[in-house]
Formats: C-alpha cells, sequence, structure tokens
C-alpha cells in the first residue's frame, strides 16, 4: 500500500493496553515461492556471469582403420545484474515508543514478506521486472488447463501429465512445480492412475507456514500466495534453468534525520517528529529458457 501520511497511535486506538495477548488474527507471513525451486547462485555488487551450454559434443560409428569424425562443444556466458529492491516506512516518534499491538516489532517481518511478493511477481509474470523484457517464467508457449481431461481418462492428473508431454516432446526436462492456493482444493481431491493422492505432502520440507511443500509426480511441488495470475494457477518445468541470487540479504535503516517523501511531497523527518525505516535489498534474477516451463490455467467452469 503506498503511503500517503505517517503511521501514528491514533491509528491504533484501542491496540495500548495494559497486557498484550499477541496478534493472533495476523496472516500467517509467506516467503518467496520461485525461490524455493529456482537455482540459487552466488551474486557480488557488479553481477555475475554464469556459462551455459549452446552445444554439445557428438561421436559416431566408424569402421575398422576408419577415419574418425571431430567434434566440439559450445559454450556462452550470461551476465545477470542485481537490481534493488527497496520500501520505506514513515511512522511518528510516538508510534515507535508505544509500539501498539506489535506494530514495530512486525513492521520488520512484512517488509520481509513485501519484498517476497514484490520478487515472485517479477520472476512468475515480469510484473514491474527491473530483469528484462520476457525473463519470466509465464513467458512459455506451453500451457494446459486444468481440467480438460475427464474423469475416466485420469482427470487432473492426466492434465498434469499433458504439461509433462509438453516438456519432454520439447527435449525439455520437468524437475518441479509451483501452484497457487487457489489450486489447493483441486489436489487435495485428486488422485494419480493407482488411486494414491496426487500431491504427496513434505512435512519435512522447511518452508514458511502458508508454504505447502509436496511432490507431484515424483518431482518437488510448493503451493503458496503470489503463484497465480488470472487465469495461471500454477507452473512446472526444469527449474535449474532459472537462477536467483541475493546481495547480502535484507538490510535495514533507521532514520529520524532524513527528508522523505510522503503523497508527492518532502517531509522533514526531524521537524515533524518522525522516523524512517528503510529496507532494501539487492536480488538478481534470470530464466535462461522459457520453453522449459508449461504454465496450468485454472479449470474449465462447465454451466
Amino acid at each position: 500500500m503506498v503511503q500517503t501520511a505517517p503511521t501514528t497511535t491514533s491509528e491504533f486506538a484501542g491496540f495500548i493496553k495494559p497486557t498484550e495477548a499477541g496478534d493472533i488474527f495476523a496472516e500467517a507471513r509467506r516467503s518467496s515461492v520461485a525461490q524455493q525451486l529456482a537455482r540459487k547462485i552466488p551474486v557480488g555488487a557488479n553481477g555475475v556471469e554464469i556459462a551455459y551450454t549452446t552445444s554439445k559434443p557428438s561421436a559416431a560409428w566408424v569402421a575398422e582403420a576408419g577415419q574418425k569424425p571431430t567434434t566440439s562443444g559450445g559454450k556462452s556466458l550470461r551476465k545477470i545484474a542485481p537490481k534493488k529492491l527497496a520500501a520505506i516506512s514513515v511512522v511518528s516518534a510516538e508510534t515507535v515508543r508505544a509500539n501498539p499491538g506489535g506494530y514495530i516489532d512486525d513492521l520488520r517481518l512484512d517488509l520481509a514478506e513485501a519484498f517476497a511478493l514484490a520478487f515472485d511477481a517479477a520472476a512468475f509474470y515480469g510484473t514491474n521486472t527491473p530483469f528484462g523484457a520476457g525473463n519470466f517464467i509465464n513467458a512459455t508457449t506451453k500451457a494446459v488447463t486444468l481440467g480438460t481431461a475427464a474423469q475416466t481418462a485420469g482427470g487432473i492428473f492426466a492434465d498434469i501429465n499433458a504439461g509433462l508431454s509438453l516438456l519432454v516432446n520439447d527435449s525439455k526436462r520437468l524437475t518441479g512445480f509451483a501452484f497457487d492456493t487457489v489450486a489447493e482444493p483441486i489436489f487435495n481431491g485428486a488422485v494419480d492412475a493407482n488411486g494414491r493422492p496426487l500431491f504427496i505432502d513434505s512435512p519435512t520440507v522447511e518452508t514458511a507456514e502458508v508454504v505447502r511443500a509436496g511432490r507431484v509426480l515424483g518431482r518437488p511441488s510448493f503451493i503458496g500466495e503470489g503463484v497465480g495470475n488470472g487465469t495461471v494457477v500454477g507452473f512446472g518445468g526444469n527449474w535449474s534453468k532459472a537462477v536467483w541470487g541475493v546481495v547480502g540479504g535484507i538490510t535495514y535503516d533507521v532514520s529520524t534525520q532524513a527528508t522523505v517523501t510522503i503523497d508527492g511531497e518532502l517531509v522533514s523527518l526531524f521537524e515533524n517528529n518522525l522516523v524512517a525505516i528503510r529496507a532494501e535489498a539487492e536480488y538478481a534474477w534470470d530464466v535462461a529458457d522459457t520453453a522449459s516451463f508449461v504454465k496450468y490455467n485454472e479449470p474449465v467452469v462447465t454451466p
């Protein structure tokens, strides 16, 4: 949400009480689903160059004493530069002192969640992306609509498998899935060809509370918020073709002296007794081959 005025204690009327029972109605915070699947790489402040294969050596049969063929492989470099993601929250000094409802305690975690949302939106759909045109998963032209296959023909299992077919028929691999929470009810009632649950939970995989980890078709799979957009509810593909990195993690700074822009106007923090909390991080993201992914669209609704 765009800030139009500093956050003050008046917005938390009724929060400041002798005792606090905790923010029991808070939404669980989420982490990036894209970062769960894509390959993490070390990234410096000046970026990184990744070598990738453009062609592979080949071999051929030859007759006895016949001439042996020559062959070679090719490689090229992809330059990945980190881009900055940032946010500033301005609150009154009174709010910092009173900390109504644990607002200040939660702010740091809420900003981290906002970073996860912004990262996934750029990685999956190119929303406000600084990483270049077409450098996102949804740029793939491969698509399958869930609910297309009749239940007698395998239902959702057949639809998920159709995505695998699109990939392998194009000489691509399937290493994992990412689905939005709107697809969770679909998987809860879906079974494979042997009558077993299509989505099998992996309780030993550590994720944020709201990210459900499991396996689909034997591949690592994650269900979380922010994966779906429009008709798209998820993706499958070769996630080694997508890489990400972060320079130093999220940093936080606090200032009472600076001037910040609030609702289009410069405001002096010192003059107005305000506190600014700034969070920023430098992320890198790159998709080497969008054709290595397939998107899954929402089920067909029959009247």
